[in-house]
């Protein structure tokens, strides 16, 4: 049997970046999706089988014979369809039979600052997954970024959104709080890379530009000539208007988890940059389309049609 890579949701959004460059290398590629019947912008070049977390030994056989698997798989945050606790118990079975399937490699993306001690269950998560898979003996490498850009996007899309229709933009608490944001594709070339070495390694995947997040607001607004009044206001107030938009979008705009983490400043490490793309130039190429239309997490998960581009 040929060796093939496997990639978790080829059709979603990283995953199908690193689809693309597997291809482009002429490797034999295969997914693990939730979205059996989503688009396939792959063709007949990738082929799709279904998580199987509830049938390990058919998770196991559907990776067999697998050189690397690229894990992307995860939930942004808590909902009554899906936790975070559920997304560590799938993740662990995948490592299980990834390790049962006899698979030479985990590229496994993870985020910055994990920590098994964190109250935020996104970073207790990570560090409890990031500690199965350096226990399970398979060679690995951890990828942790921070925010990712590119037009799949959804945080730095909204941002630009709402600068787009609103006169003011408030940043929680003083906005002075940093990121490092990447790029999507910078990524995928990282996580490739790492699939082609043997050395078990964790690594910082940042972008080249380190923002407060008032700057990054700033930023956006001026790139798409939208130069807004930024104002600061308590945390509360602004989960409170985010989730009176996301009633209103029928979606989750941020969590409090997620207003927490970001405050904390768990979205900045001191690492040298992963990745080459900056966001400015990226925004100055898209600045005509960037924020036209809301990015929704949760429409992109009720949708298993569309691919997420098309959403």
């Amino acid at each position: 049997m040929s060796r093939v890579h496997v990639v978790t949701g080829a059709f979603g959004y990283s995953g199908n970046y690193i689809a693309r460059r597997l291809l482009d290398r002429g490797h034999t590629v295969h997914t693990l999706t939730n979205s059996l019947r989503r688009n396939n912008p792959f063709g007949d070049r990738v082929r799709s089988f279904p998580f199987n977390f509830d049938d390990p030994a058919g998770l196991a056989e559907s990776l067999r014979g697998t050189a690397v698997l690229y894990n992307t798989y995860w939930v942004r945050f808590n909902h009554r369809s899906f936790k975070h606790a559920g997304a560590v118990e799938d993740t662990l079975k995948l490592f299980d039979a990834a390790k049962e399937a006899g698979v030479g490699r985990v590229v496994h993306v993870s985020i910055t600052s994990p920590s098994k001690d964190s109250h935020l269950e996104y970073f207790s998560g990570k560090a409890e997954l990031e500690q199965a898979l350096v226990e399970s003996g398979i060679s690995h490498a951890i990828l942790r970024p921070t925010v990712l850009f590119g037009k799949e996007d959804i945080l730095i899309n909204n941002i630009a959104w709402m600068l787009r229709r609103f006169p003011v933009f408030g940043v929680f608490g003083n906005g002075h709080y940093k990121l490092q944001p990447i790029y999507v594709d910078d990524l995928a070339k990282l996580a490739v890379e790492q699939g082609e070495s043997e050395e078990n390694r964790i690594i910082d995947a940042i972008g080249p530009e380190t923002f407060t997040f008032r700057e990054l607001v700033e930023q956006i607004g001026q790139i798409i000539g939208k130069k807004r009044r930024i104002v600061s206001v308590p945390p509360t107030l602004g989960y409170w208007f985010a989730s009176l938009l996301g009633t209103l979008k029928g979606d989750v705009v941020i969590t409090r988890e997620e207003i927490d983490g970001l405050m904390s400043g768990l979205l900045c490490v001191d690492s040298p940059p992963a990745g080459d793309t900056r966001l400015t130039d990226w925004a100055k190429e898209h600045a005509d389309t960037l924020g036209r239309k809301y990015a929704s997490e949760l429409a992109r998960r009720r949708n298993r049609l569309d691919a997420y581009a098309d959403v």
